[in-house]
C-alpha cells in the first residue's frame, strides 16, 4: 500500500492551533483499513520570516509539489505589519499557490442546520444554501504587473494594480465551475463586471462560449458582481455554482460565508492540474492566538475537502462531515458560533468532540 504524502504548513496566528486538531483526525483516517498517510510539517509565512528570513522558503515549495496535498493553517499577524510587501506573510501564501499553479479556489457556503439561528439572515432567508463559490486563484489583479507605489514628479505618490485575464487563464477555471456544476444541479452563474472592466467583458465572451461548445446541459447565467453581493443577501438560494475572478470571489466567497452563521466554519480547497491546497478561510486571527478559543471545525472540513478531492477517501471525507453535524447537534459550541442555551468550549475539546463523534459513526 503506497502512502499519501500530506504536507501540513501551521502558519501563524491560530494556524498552530487548530491544525492540531486537524492532526487528530489525520491520525484516524491514516488508521482506517486501506489508507496509509505520510505527513510532514513545514514553515510559510510569518513563522517562516522569523526562522529563515522569507514568507515562502524554498524547501517548503519543494516538499509540496512533491505532495500528494498540502493542509495550511494561516498566515499573518499584526507582529510583521511593517516589513517591506514582498516580505509579508500574505506574500508566502500568494507565493505558494502561484508555485503550485493553484488556479482554482472551491469555497463552499453551506448552513449547518443547528446553527441556521446563527446567521445574521432570517431562517427562511438562509435555510437550505448550499453554494460553491470557484474562485480563479493565480491571475487577476492580485498577480497583474506592472504594480507598486512610485513617487510623480510634483511630489504626490500614485499606487497601482493590474487586472489582466489570458484567455486560457479564464478557459481553466471556467471548465472546472462547469464540471462543478454538472455534478450539482447544473446551473452555473458567472460574476464579473463586463460593463465596466474590459478584462471581466473578456472573462464573459470566454465563459459564454466555453459554455455553448462543450456543456450545453449546464444552464449558465451571468451577474454582474455589485448585483450578485446585493443578491446573496436578497436571495441566496437562488444561487448553487458561481464562478468569478480573484478579488471578486475573494469578496463574495467571505459574504457568502457569513450566511452560514460564522467564516469560523468555512473550508476550502485550492485546485491545480497536479497539486492541491486546503486551507480554512477565516485567517489567523491574531487577537484570539494562544487562547485556546479559535474554532477548528473548518479546518476538520478542509481535512474532508482534501479527503474528497485528493485522497480518494470520499468514506473517511463522508464522516468528518458527518461527525460535525453531530457536535453541532449535540450543543457543542466554541465562541464565535456561541448561542444561548449551548455547551462553550475552547478548540482541544471541540476536537475532542469531533474525535468522539467520529469513533461513534465507525
Amino acid at each position: 500500500m503506497t502512502s499519501q504524502k500530506i504536507l501540513v504548513l501551521p502558519g501563524d496566528g491560530i494556524g498552530r492551533e487548530i491544525v492540531a486538531e486537524a492532526m487528530k483526525v489525520l491520525e484516524w483516517v491514516g488508521s482506517r483499513p486501506g489508507v496509509s498517510l505520510l505527513i510532514e510539517e513545514g514553515l510559510i509565512g510569518g513563522s517562516a520570516y522569523d526562522a529563515t528570513g522569507g514568507p515562502l522558503p524554498e524547501e517548503t515549495v519543494i516538499r509540496a509539489k512533491k505532495a500528494d496535498a498540502v493542509l495550511l493553517g494561516a498566515v499573518g499577524g499584526p507582529k510583521w505589519d511593517r516589513l517591506d510587501f514582498s516580505l509579508r506573510p500574505e506574500r508566502g501564501l500568494l507565493g505558494i499557490r502561484k508555485a503550485l499553479d493553484l488556479y482554482c479556489n472551491l469555497r463552499p457556503a453551506q448552513v449547518f442546520l443547528p446553527l441556521i439561528d446563527a446567521s445574521p439572515l432570517k431562517r427562511e432567508v438562509v435555510e437550505g444554501i448550499d453554494i460553491m463559490v470557484v474562485r480563479e486563484l493565480s491571475s487577476g489583479i492580485y498577480f497583474g504587473e506592472p504594480r507598486g507605489v512610485e513617487t510623480l514628479p510634483d511630489g504626490r505618490r500614485r499606487g497601482f494594480n493590474t487586472l489582466v485575464y489570458t484567455t486560457d487563464e479564464i478557459e481553466r477555471v471556467a471548465r472546472r465551475a462547469f464540471e462543478m456544476a454538472r455534478r450539482r444541479t447544473g446551473k452555473l452563474c458567472s460574476v464579473d463586471k463586463a460593463n465596466v472592466l474590459e478584462s471581466t467583458a473578456l472573462w464573459r465572451e470566454v465563459v459564454s462560449e466555453l459554455g455553448a461548445r462543450d456543456y450545453a446541459d449546464v444552464a449558465l447565467s451571468h451577474m454582474y458582481v455589485d448585483n450578485a453581493a446585493m443578491q446573496l443577501l436578497r436571495n441566496p438560494r437562488q444561487f448553487d455554482c458561481i464562478v468569478t475572478t480573484n478579488m471578486f470571489g475573494d469578496i463574495l466567497s467571505d459574504e457568502a460565508s457569513m450566511l452560514t452563521g460564522s467564516i469560523g466554519m468555512l473550508a476550502s480547497a485550492s485546485l491545480g492540474d497536479d497539486n492541491a491546497l486546503y486551507e480554512p478561510i477565516h485567517g489567523s486571527a491574531p487577537d484570539i492566538a494562544g487562547k485556546g478559543i479559535a474554532n477548528p471545525l473548518a479546518t476538520l472540513l478542509s481535512v474532508a475537502m482534501m479527503l474528497r478531492h485528493s485522497l480518494n477517501c470520499p468514506v473517511e471525507a463522508d464522516l468528518i462531515e458527518r461527525a460535525v453535524n453531530r457536535v453541532l447537534g449535540q450543543g457543542y459550541r466554541t465562541a464565535d458560533i456561541m448561542q444561548p442555551g449551548a455547551q462553550q468550549v475552547g478548540t482541544v475539546a471541540m476536537g475532542d468532540a469531533v474525535m468522539r463523534a467520529l469513533h461513534g459513526l465507525e
